[in-house]
């Protein structure tokens, strides 16, 4: 497997929920903060930080909220879900003094820069954090799918896949089945057959393509960012074979 002690560069994907706390819809500004505070943690290490929300928290798009819509416009709204959750990180690590910049795949240039791959690069070299915001720019495409290609065109080490309530990935859905058994280590194609809730089976392949490993944890432990991150062995790692 990789050897997660060498991350330089990462990618945090956030699911909206995450933001959410246990309102389940919307902003929790001291959620926010606290997930600001953790990632202020993982940048002063000297770590390189980007980061791809998902929108979930307002519109969960041809999953739930769309009732019969058209996928495509379901999904842009999404997208636009996803701009409204970074601009609200965004204010909260700048609050802290963490400089931030938002780069959206959808041009919004009153709000944010447009996504440029060397541009975002040379952010991070500067110590800034990026937030990758609506997702590739294209429907039928999850933010998941975001986490993997965004990690793939920055060269990140690792995709640093938070996930709430859950301490990595297990056989079964632990609420369900109370005997469930977490895995420390899989690789892409075991994820893929098995069909195991870590990101959808395009996001898993381009990892696996890229040779870029995946950690999951649980976002709910204060700290877990920076232990993910600083390669301390939490949840369960994915991929990373050379």
């Amino acid at each position: 497997m990789a050897d997660v002690k060498k991350f330089k560069r990462v990618v945090l994907k956030l699911s909206g929920e995450a933001l959410a706390g246990e309102k389940g819809f919307g902003l929790d500004p001291v959620i926010v903060d606290s997930l600001a505070a953790q990632i202020q943690e993982v940048v002063e290490s000297g770590l390189e930080v980007a980061i791809v929300n998902g929108g979930g928290n307002f519109w969960r798009g041809v999953s739930g909220s769309n009732k019969g819509m058209d996928r495509a416009t379901a999904d842009y709204m999404g997208m636009l879900a996803t701009v409204i959750n970074s601009l609200a990180l965004q204010d909260a690590l700048e609050s802290r003094g963490v400089p931030t910049r938002v780069q959206t795949a959808i041009e919004m240039r009153q709000i944010a820069e447009p996504y440029i791959r060397r541009k975002a690069i040379r952010h991070m070299e500067k110590a800034r954090v990026v937030i990758f915001a609506a997702g590739t720019g294209n429907p039928y495409f999850s933010t998941d799918t975001t986490a993997a290609l965004r990690a793939a065109e920055i060269e990140a080490d690792a995709i640093l896949m938070a996930k709430k309530g859950v301490d990595g990935v297990y056989d079964a859905d632990p609420a369900i089945h109370p005997e469930a058994v977490m895995f420390e280590e899989l690789d892409y194609i075991e994820v893929i057959q098995r069909q195991l809730s870590v990101m959808d089976s395009t996001a898993i392949s381009l990892c696996m393509d890229n040779n870029i490993p995946i950690v999951v944890f649980n976002i709910d432990k204060p700290g877990n960012i920076l232990r993910a991150a600083s390669g301390e062995k939490i949840g369960t790692l994915v991929g990373g074979k050379k």
